[in-house]
Formats: structure tokens, C-alpha cells, sequence
């Protein structure tokens, strides 16, 4: 009788694994020449800068089977980077990624689904796409329809379907695959209340049934309730690895500092522009003073004349006040 293999004691393991993306699309060769052959090209292409950036650098740990890691960092720090090179979607630069197991990556559920095909289409095609057999999925149709409630909708076009009930099919299909390394990136986040209460479940369905789990999600309640362990990726490196809520007291200290660092940095950027503003506003208000003050030549103008008054109209009393005209004498007569 053959001996039984001993499981093995790591079931993911990294080495100094890293990977780089080019920062910019392919140039054209004429630029390329130019900047190669050149010293105006040697010179542009040193000013704007390195045309590639490592996304993971020099990143080393190991995982037991049965363990819930947790991925934790900010966006664009490497996390589903890593989760792609857990599942072999990516060839890594540098180190060596092992996994010794089949992986149920859940980092886009509705990936290979086809809006004209109908969902029981997409059912077989999604299922087919993740390695199970026919008879396999025959064998667990039912069940997947059952989670996902879709059972009305099994021939209408996916097309027509909300993203939530997409989300719904896609995880459904994932989480009924038997494989011993379950990747989960943000799933648990979309979908309406009683999907995330069923995503849930179902996971701890998974943690019980003595799965490995690397699960990626800004929500803190879900690291620490699907996770006994945590990883701390930090612009491409890994710089903490430890007990969960020590690992996340640690990403939360680098957050709060950082957010303070911001709100210092642009309270001190409004009142540099207030202090422009000011002496601005002093600068003009001299400038209009000086220019008030003190005319120039050329602007100078004399003073017009006042125009005259018209002359007033004599009242009544004025008139009372002459002397009359002498008495009128008539031919012939004299005075006596």
C-alpha cells in the first residue's frame, strides 16, 4: 500500500516576487531613434522621466492551508496585482510565486460572461472557463441556479440583467468550484443587502470547510470577521505581516497621519493665497490713492467756467418801488 503524501505545510508561497508596468503606451520609432541617437532626445526623454514602474517589488510570504489572509492598503498599492499573480493570470518580472492547489480567483466575477447569450449560456460557459467538466456542471447546475435566485431568468439575454444580479450569477458559479484556494477581490462590497448577508454565508461556509482565503476590501468589519492574519502592501512593498488587528491598527495609523499631513498642507496653501490676496488688495488700494492724489501734467485740465445765471424776473414789489413816469400833457394846454 502506497504511502500517503503529507499535506503541505504551504500551500501559497512568494519569493522576492515583483512586477512592472510600462507608464506610457509603445512610442513610435522615429521618436524612439531620436532619443536614443540624439543628445536634444537623450536630454527630453531624461526630463520626463522613467517609462516604467514596479506595481510589486521584493514582496516574500507564505501561507498555510486553511488560512484567511486579508490584503490591506491603499488604491493602486499592489493588491489585486497580487491576487492576479496568486492565480497565474500574470507572469511576475522578478521572484517566484508557488501555489500548491487549483485556484477560485472571485477578483471579477462576471469576467467571460457574454451579454447576448442567455444565463444558462453564461452558466456553462463561466463554469466551463474555470476548468470544471461537463458532467460537473451538470452535476451542480441546480445549486448554482439555487443561490443566484435566477431560476426565472435562466433564458432571458445576461444583457437585460442588473449589474447586481450579474455579480449574483458570477459568484454563485465561482464559490460552487471545488478548489482548495479561494481569491476574493471587493466582491463581498456590491450587490444590495441580503446578497452581501448570502456573500457572507458563504464564506464562512468556505472558512469552515478548511479552505485557503486571500481576501482584498477596504472594510475593516471584513477583514477582521473572515481573517485571523493581514498583509500591508505599501506602493508595491509588503511592510507589515502579522496578527490582523495589529496589521490593521497600523494601516489606519499611516491613514490618519496622512490625512492630517493633507489637511495641514492645504490649510497652509489657503492662507499663502489669502496673504497674496492681500497684499494684492493693499498694493491696488495705493496705487488708486497715489493716482488721486497727485494728477499728472498731461491729464490735468483748467477749471470751466460756472455758467451764468439767467437774470431773475422783477417781483411785484420790485416794480412798486420805481418812480412813476411824469403826468402826460396834452396840445393847447398849459399847466397852471
Amino acid at each position: 500500500m502506497a504511502a500517503r503524501k503529507p499535506a503541505p505545510s504551504k500551500i501559497i508561497e512568494s519569493t522576492g516576487l515583483g512586477i512592472k508596468f510600462r507608464a506610457n503606451r509603445q512610442r513610435p520609432f522615429k521618436a524612439r531613434a531620436r532619443e536614443t541617437f540624439t543628445s536634444a532626445g537623450r536630454a527630453a526623454k531624461r526630463e520626463r522621466g522613467p517609462e516604467e514602474f514596479w506595481a510589486l517589488r521584493d514582496v516574500s510570504f507564505s501561507i498555510a492551508p486553511g488560512e484567511a489572509v486579508g490584503l490591506v492598503g491603499a488604491n493602486g498599492h499592489g493588491k489585486s496585482t497580487l491576487l492576479k499573480l496568486i492565480a497565474g493570470v500574470m507572469i511576475p518580472d522578478e521572484g517566484v510565486i508557488k501555489t500548491r492547489g487549483q485556484v477560485a480567483p472571485m477578483i471579477e466575477v462576471t469576467g467571460g460572461f457574454v451579454g447576448d447569450l442567455t444565463v444558462r449560456d453564461n452558466i456553462w460557459l463561466a463554469a466551463g472557463l474555470k476548468g470544471l467538466t461537463k458532467k460537473q456542471i451538470a452535476r451542480r447546475f441546480d445549486e448554482i441556479v439555487e443561490w443566484a435566485e435566477i431560476g426565472h431568468r435562466l433564458d432571458t439575454p445576461l444583457r437585460h440583467l442588473s449589474s447586481g444580479m450579474k455579480a449574483k450569477v458570477g459568484f454563485s458559479v465561482i464559490t460552487t468550484i471545488d478548489r482548495p484556494i479561494v481569491l476574493v477581490d471587493e466582491v463581498l462590497s456590491v450587490g444590495d443587502r441580503a446578497f452581501r448577508q448570502k456573500c457572507f454565508d458563504r464564506m464562512e461556509d468556505l472558512r469552515r470547510s478548511g479552505k485557503t482565503i486571500v481576501l482584498v476590501s477596504h472594510s475593516e468589519q471584513q477583514i477582521e470577521r473572515f481573517c485571523q492574519r493581514g498583509l500591508y502592501l505599501q506602493h508595491g512593498r509588503l511592510i507589515d505581516d502579522g496578527p490582523v488587528e495589529d496589521v490593521l491598527q497600523h494601516y489606519m495609523d499611516d491613514v490618519d497621519r496622512a490625512v492630517g499631513e493633507k489637511a495641514e498642507e492645504e490649510r497652509e496653501a489657503m492662507a499663502r493665497r489669502a496673504r497674496r490676496a492681500a497684499r494684492r488688495a493693499r498694493r491696488d488700494a495705493e496705487d488708486g490713492g497715489l493716482s488721486s492724489t497727485v494728477p499728472t501734467q498731461a491729464t490735468s485740465k483748467p477749471a470751466a467756467k460756472p455758467a451764468a445765471k439767467p437774470a431773475a424776473r422783477p417781483s411785484l414789489s420790485d416794480l412798486d418801488d420805481e418812480p412813476a413816469p411824469p403826468p402826460r400833457v396834452e396840445p393847447g394846454r398849459s399847466e397852471s
